[in-house]
């Protein structure tokens, strides 16, 4: 019996945090890790869990560039996307949906190759107060979109990483 082929693209979980939404920490995924993921709970007190996770291409780790940091946008009428080919590290957010929001993304390379991002999408809106949204297999977080106060509609951005 021979070992199963390891796939072209991984992403494995990696650190996980929690904070309160509207205590202006700034989260950031540790070196080598993106953001796949986000949950919130609750109003502006409530709490925001952030995934980050690896990418694997061929077994092989990839590089995750240092961030750069967005301006501050207003959170009740916030959108942000990435730049072509980067994923989204970190946000920081500071009060309530009046509050400022930052984002962070980095570029991505492998094997001193940058890895591009193909099959963006959007997901469907959620309440942003009972909110949970994960990437699915292959795919990193790019961007988020979101209206109104924890009852308005959050929406996310993924894309999926890709060999060529």
């Amino acid at each position: 019996m021979t070992a199963a082929p390891t796939a072209d693209v991984e992403i494995i979980d990696g650190y996980t945090r929690t904070v309160r939404e509207s205590a202006g920490i700034a989260v950031e995924c540790p070196a080598y890790q993106v953001l796949i993921g986000r949950s919130h709970s609750g109003d502006e007190n409530g709490s925001t869990t952030y995934y980050c996770g690896f990418i694997l291409i061929h077994g092989e780790l990839v590089h995750v560039g240092p961030p750069t940091w967005s301006g501050s946008m207003r959170e009740s009428n916030s959108f942000f996307t990435a730049a072509p080919n980067k994923a989204l590290v970190g946000r920081v957010h500071s009060g309530d949906e009046n509050g400022q929001t930052r984002y962070a993304s980095a570029s991505m390379t492998w094997q001193g190759r940058q890895v591009r991002l193909v099959s963006y999408r959007w997901t469907p809106g959620q309440r942003e107060s009972s909110s949970h949204s994960r990437g699915g297999a292959e795919e990193v977080m790019t961007g988020r979109q979101h209206n109104g106060d924890e009852n308005g509609q959050t929406f996310y951005q993924y894309a999926r990483v890709s060999l060529n």
